[in-house]
């Protein structure tokens, strides 16, 4: 089969790998019919994280099951199945408090027990504690949406709970990726009467618009938190969502937050020290962390089967498996929002 290795930082290649079969009772073999690249992939792909030798990448897939292990009760073969970006097993405290992103004995994707995401297929442990099928096979125009939830759409929503977003709050989201864009359209789900996205590209700004942002604004740093002020009569916001991961964002979020509100953050951190004295002034919090999609999917899914949702416009580029190297690079230099490839 073919998968798509990383071998060094702007080092994509998609190659020859010995075929996935099922060695465990816990086992699920998937057959991938989409996946996509993440933001959080071009970290090792900048050079930002260590890529010591070459290994599979990818961790955002749905696909039909081709096989399972003697134990697996909840998929059988032929299920169409959302697999979150953590492998979890359903049953330890962690997962059973709705936080399977902890889980104890958490697997990785692109590991010996779990194969990367982007390729051909993936063999998988602790099937029933990850994967989700759809109640029937879906049509092609839902695989995009459908595949949103194994983490934007998931980590978007987990943003927004972590805040605390709640009917009639002024929310603004920092970041305008396609977590950030998936955050704004879950304040909106909310009920949040005022959405503020920070955004300088107008692809993104019309997409945030689309999915429910009533403002734009386009300014960084300072001119950001001077503009959030002004729009908020100098109070600031009710929750504010981080959805990049770096120092800057951070600050933005909290010089953008009104005194007591909350802090989302989701974005993986890079270099983030969280400011605690602004924190104890101005009684601002601070919650999040990697979003436990797994929790969220059944919920996100029937939204998405019912067509009331529609997160799958975050991709705005499709590719075939075979250039995943230009989805990258595309990635890298935001001439995409998202890519989604097709084996």
């Amino acid at each position: 089969m073919r998968a798509t290795m990383i071998h060094a930082p702007f080092d994509i290649r998609l190659s020859d790998v010995p075929d996935p079969k099922i060695d465990g009772p816990t086992d699920a073999l998937v057959k991938i019919v989409a996946s996509c690249i993440c933001g959080s992939d071009l970290w090792p792909y900048r050079g930002e994280n260590p890529v010591a030798e070459p290994r599979r990448i990818g961790h955002e897939f749905v696909g039909i099951v081709e096989e399972v292990g003697a134990e697996v009760r909840t998929v059988k073969p032929g299920d169409f199945v959302i697999t979150p970006f953590v492998v979890s097993d359903g049953t330890c405290p962690n997962c059973q408090a709705g936080y399977q992103t902890a889980c104890q004995n958490r697997v990785g994707y692109g590991t010996d027990l779990a194969d990367g995401g982007q390729g051909e297929y993936v063999k998988l442990p602790f099937a029933d504690g990850t994967l989700v099928a759809t109640p029937e096979v879906p049509d092609d125009a839902q695989i995009p949406s459908l595949l949103a939830l194994s983490d934007v759409m998931g980590t978007g929503w987990h943003a927004a709970r972590a805040a605390r977003v709640k009917a009639g709050d002024t929310v603004v989201v920092v970041g305008d990726g396609a977590v950030g864009l998936c955050g704004v359209l879950a304040a909106s789900r909310m009920g949040a009467e005022r959405v503020v996205a920070l955004s300088r590209h107008e692809p993104r700004q019309k997409l945030a618009v689309e999915f429910g942002a009533t403002d734009i604004i386009s300014e960084r740093d300072d001119a950001a938190r001077d503009a959030v002020l002004e729009l908020t009569g100098g109070v600031g916001a009710d929750a504010v969502l981080e959805c990049v991961g770096t120092g800057q964002s951070m600050t933005t979020a909290f010089d953008v937050a009104r005194a007591g509100a909350m802090v989302g953050f989701v974005g993986v951190p890079h270099g983030v020290e969280p400011p605690i004295g602004v924190m104890f002034r101005r009684n601002v919090g601070l919650a999040g962390g990697a979003a436990p999609v797994r929790a969220y999917l059944p919920r996100l899914m029937a939204d998405v089967l019912a067509g009331e949702i529609d997160p799958g416009k975050v991709f705005d580029l499709e590719l075939p498996l075979a250039e995943v190297a230009e989805g990258y690079k595309a990635m890298h230099e935001r001439r995409a929002i998202k890519v989604l490839l097709r084996p």
